[in-house]
């Protein structure tokens, strides 16, 4: 059925959508309006899809997420660098970082394939070790084999592999890690302070953290989709299948 709306609901619809616009995030009067009235909802929905957008609820805000990368909401790889990697880092840096995301995420959920997280939070350590693990896994696979991974994801990961391993493991132990310390750690730290920025994580202390509703919301929706991973999910539940079909064979 067609909605009709009058002047005062396209005003308000558009100072809503304003403020999604210019905060990422609505709160208060704005979620309950949004909730309450189905035109000005309808309204505000029109205006994000028109930018490739769309606005969902999480626990008590509503948000505005870019669903493209034409979008002028989404967050481009040259401001990732400059607001959050060293002044030397390339698009592998932010492949990199794409990458550790989706293992962090998936850590939450049984088998990247569950709609509700199976732990509450996770430590730094731990997400280093999987986010090792996982891209050290892909050395079970040879070069032929890799390249036509490539193909398959668009994603190349014989230079992940490459820039993982070469970051030096020997500072782990430095006390403060940051974006300066070239190590694994150091990197998932900067990782890390994106996600906060995001509002995707919390720091919960003891070098740990959990997820947010936001990025609950945004995984239970749209991340588990193949068409908004590219399927790397899937990839990397298969390698997890891969080594443990490995380690449970049986030789004679």
């Amino acid at each position: 059925m067609r909605l009709y709306y009058d002047d005062n609901e396209v005003i308000k619809a558009f100072k809503m959508y304003t403020n999604l616009a210019n905060k990422g995030y609505g709160y208060k009067d704005d979620f309950k309006l949004y909730l309450a009235d189905d035109k000005i909802r309808d309204l505000v929905d029109q205006f994000a899809k028109e930018v490739d957008s769309v606005v969902f609820v999480a626990g008590d805000y509503i948000y505005l997420v870019p669903m493209v990368m034409e979008s002028p909401f989404h967050i481009t790889n040259e401001s990732i660098k400059k607001d959050y990697l060293p002044s030397k880092a390339i698009n592998m840096d932010i492949y990199l970082m794409y990458v550790t995301i989706i293992v962090l995420f998936g850590e939450f959920y049984d088998g990247y394939q569950s709609t509700n997280p199976t732990r509450d939070f996770i430590s730094i350590d731990e997400w280093l070790r999987n986010v090792s693990d996982r891209i050290f896994s892909l050395k079970e696979y040879d070069k032929e084999e890799l390249e036509e991974l490539e193909k398959d994801y668009e994603y190349n990961w014989i230079s992940i592999l490459d820039k993982w391993d070469a970051m030096n493991d020997l500072k782990e132990n430095v006390k403060n890690q940051n974006a300066r310390t070239i190590s694994r750690l150091g990197f998932l730290n900067t990782v890390k302070k994106f996600l906060l920025s995001q509002e995707l994580i919390n720091d919960i202390g003891n070098d740990e953290i959990e997820l947010t509703q936001k990025a609950k919301t945004i995984i239970q929706r749209y991340y588990m989709e193949y068409e908004f991973n590219r399927g790397i999910l899937d990839f990397m539940y298969n390698m997890d299948k891969r080594e443990g079909e490995k380690n449970n064979a049986i030789y004679i």
